[in-house]
């Protein structure tokens, strides 16, 4: 389905995401010590972090929470004006929730649902990131400098999504907020995958179809290394410390990026984004459709072969009744 040029453009990109984590410190200790990030703020049950390359306040809210699971996703838009016209084509749609006064680092929103549930706030006015002066980088284009601790990337990438209808969700991304999609998976009709974009980027968007039936649940979030390697390197530290270690690394057909799916303590599921994947760059982009059995058997989930765990297409947070405990983010001993 085409995207009508009165919409195209007016979302920039993802800005920030909010988890929700069943232990708090435990996540604190995965995306600090392992993964680097630079706590920015506390306020309540909340932590506010920011990988070194990320260009404002904070990139990942983590919120004490008695289940894992999406928190918020905000999308900044493109300017002011198109803030308040998405706000309104949204209203339209019957999916927004209303404004906000906004939150640490993040100034008035506008929120709304995807049509399965998932919390989403559009936001124009943020607060860029200013480094300290012990923090900042000779290389002017980088926000703050590399931290010398754990294997840490260098911005929040992107998210995916599990739905009830991933043709219903596709479509609103689409119509209502302009996202080009770059490929899709089908079986038969029934679309089962998409992936999606704003930008030049593979995607930042993708939406797995939930066979549980459930609605509004994260399959994963993703941070940008940009060297296949640090991915080998982090599953190093992934065995040596107990953190459980999905699949990977290897390299997606879908959107060719390389991959390290693990779940981190509080029982959410965290990709490493090993490199650009595809980058699009064509006006007239038509988008790609695999065959389910192409997709599941062949070079669209895994080009090195690796086979996915049974929980990967059907795991999500927050889990479903069936599926607590399922899988756990650390082992006894992790966080020695």
């Amino acid at each position: 389905m085409s995207v009508s040029p009165l919409v195209r453009n007016e979302i920039a990109h993802l800005a920030h995401a909010e988890l929700f984590t069943a232990d708090l410190g435990g996540s604190l200790w995965f995306f600090q010590t392992l993964l680097g990030m630079r706590e920015t703020g506390r306020q309540g049950d909340s932590v506010y972090l920011r990988c070194y390359e990320d260009p404002y306040h904070h990139s990942l809210k983590l919120t004490a929470a008695d289940q894992p699971g999406l928190g918020m996703l905000g999308w900044r838009t493109a300017s002011r004006d198109a803030f308040d016209r998405r706000a309104v084509a949204l209203d339209k749609a019957g999916l927004g929730t209303g404004p906000t006064d906004g939150d640490l680092g993040v100034g008035p929103t506008f929120g709304f649902t995807s049509p399965d549930g998932h919390p989403m706030e559009l936001v124009w006015d943020v607060e860029k990131y200013r480094a300290p002066e012990s923090l900042r980088s000779p290389i002017l284009t980088r926000p703050s400098k590399r931290p010398l601790q754990g294997i840490p990337p260098r911005r929040l990438d992107h998210v995916n999504l599990m739905a009830s209808d991933v043709t219903e969700q596709k479509t609103l991304f689409e119509q209502t907020l302009g996202f080009g999609t770059r490929e899709t998976v089908v079986d038969g009709p029934a679309e089962m995958g998409a992936w999606m974009s704003v930008n030049a980027l593979g995607h930042e968007l993708a939406i797995m179809k939930d066979a549980t039936g459930s609605r509004g649940r994260l399959h994963h979030l993703a941070f940008w290394y940009g060297i296949p390697q640090h991915n080998t390197d982090f599953a190093e530290i992934c065995r040596e410390y107990g953190v459980r270690i999905e699949a990977g690394p290897d390299v997606h057909g879908v959107t060719q990026g390389a991959f390290l799916y693990v779940f981190e303590p509080g029982g959410n599921r965290i990709e490493l984004f090993g490199n650009t994947g595809i980058l699009q760059f064509e006006p007239d982009y038509e988008t790609r459709v695999w065959d389910l059995k192409e997709f599941a058997t062949g070079a669209g989930l895994a080009i090195g072969g690796t086979t996915m765990p049974p929980e990967f297409m059907i795991y999500g947070t927050p889990p479903t009744a069936e599926q607590a405990g399922m899988v756990t983010g650390r082992t006894v001993g992790a966080l020695t």
